[in-house]
């Protein structure tokens, strides 16, 4: 059975996390990022793998090196998919908001 990754799954691991987190500054091959997190090299190698095929990530060979790069445009699904929630949770402090500050008057 072939399961399709999604971003969804790739963002459930806080590795995973740490790993975008650590490319929104800067590209760095595999094994400058392996060197930000205290397990093996084949492990982190397994993370940008699963980033990389969520899109999540994207790779560019200059010379012998890959360098992994975030694609910053791939995020616009998560932030899509949270959007309504998040409005609904601001709407729900705002007229928890309300009841404090009427509260607070009497």
């Amino acid at each position: 059975m072939n399961l399709r990754r999604d971003v969804f799954q790739a963002i459930a691991d806080p590795t995973r996390r740490s790993i975008l987190l650590l490319l929104t500054t800067q590209s760095m091959t595999a094994g400058a990022i392996a060197s930000n997190f205290n397990t093996a090299r084949p492990t982190v190698s397994k993370h940008l793998q699963i980033l990389t095929e969520c899109e999540l990530l994207r790779q560019e060979q200059q010379g012998r090196e890959i360098y992994y790069h975030f694609n910053p445009n791939k995020m616009k699904e998560i932030a899509e998919f949270i959007e309504p929630f998040r409005k609904m949770w601001d709407t729900k402090f705002n007229k928890l908001e309300e009841v404090m500050k009427n509260y607070k008057k009497d």
